[in-house]
């Protein structure tokens, strides 16, 4: 099973940089690079069925660290090593090149496009938000205590409560998501991880950073995402120097689960341009 899409199972490859052991899928040969980045408890299955439909272009996913196959390293928990992973990536693997970023794949995109804008032409994020209230803030918080319980069983529920509120049109694949993204998390490291990443954005926002982001950015949201809403786009379009706002019809958060071909729809407008 190919991630929670339909796409194809894209062979896949694995190189160290850093202090990872990074496996990355690629697809096509033509035309500049584009790197897509997953989200929370995800891997790069996640973009399988735009890597398949995106043929004509030269395309990479990558599994974040410590998801999928990567492994964890010295994970800090922070945004920054994140970011510096996609550096890293970009740096050993493919040099400048478009990054696609799905949510915590999106805030790891935008902190390196602030610090490297030669390597990040053209960022571009799906569901992303860069400062997290108290309510978001809380729920990290009590699901970072699931992850570092070690309780499969525990984890696999919070994981099955998320996806039902991140589901619209497809809650018919609900267990298929549960069950793809329990594979992502493995041994719950980069999950854990994750999450103290995206806990730590409501005492040091990346908002202030977006500043720094001197490319055109492309800034894409669901249109029933209730863990990433309009606002909080609207947050990173404030404070963007160049940006536009585009919209997913139809979906919720786990938009490539819910509607694959029109997120793909999206991104092709996107990188037309």
């Amino acid at each position: 099973m190919a991630g929670h899409t339909d796409g194809a199972e894209v062979p896949a490859r694995t190189a160290r940089i850093g202090d990872l052991d990074v496996t990355w899928s690629e697809r096509g040969r033509d035309g500049a690079p584009v790197v897509f980045l997953h989200g929370l408890a995800e891997d790069r299955h996640t973009w399988s069925y735009q890597q398949n439909a995106l043929q004509d272009l030269h395309t990479y996913a990558y599994d974040l660290r410590g998801h999928g196959d990567t492994t964890a390293g010295g994970a800090d928990g922070t945004l920054s090593q994140l970011g510096g992973d996609l550096i890293g990536f970009l740096d050993a693997v493919t040099g400048p090149a478009t990054c696609v970023g799905f949510s915590l794949g999106g805030t790891a995109v935008l902190r390196a496009a602030a610090h490297r804008p030669d390597l990040l032409p053209h960022p571009v994020v799906f569901g992303t938000s860069t400062v997290v209230g108290r309510a978001a803030a809380a729920f990290y918080e009590q699901r970072q205590a699931t992850a570092e319980s070690g309780d499969r069983a525990a984890i696999e529920d919070a994981l099955r409560e998320d996806s039902a509120g991140a589901l619209v049109r497809r809650a018919d694949l609900l267990e298929r998501v549960v069950a793809s993204r329990m594979k992502a998390v493995g041994g719950s490291e980069g999950y854990l991880n994750g999450l103290r990443a995206m806990r730590a954005l409501r005492e040091e926002p990346l908002t202030p950073l977006l500043e720094k982001v001197t490319a055109h950015v492309d800034v894409a949201g669901g249109e029933f995402d209730s863990f990433c809403p309009r606002k909080a786009a609207d947050i990173i379009l404030a404070n963007l120097p160049d940006a536009t706002y585009h919209e997913v019809p139809g979906v919720g958060h786990l938009m490539n689960a819910d509607d694959p071909a029109a997120v793909t729809t999206v991104l092709r407008t996107i990188l037309a341009r």
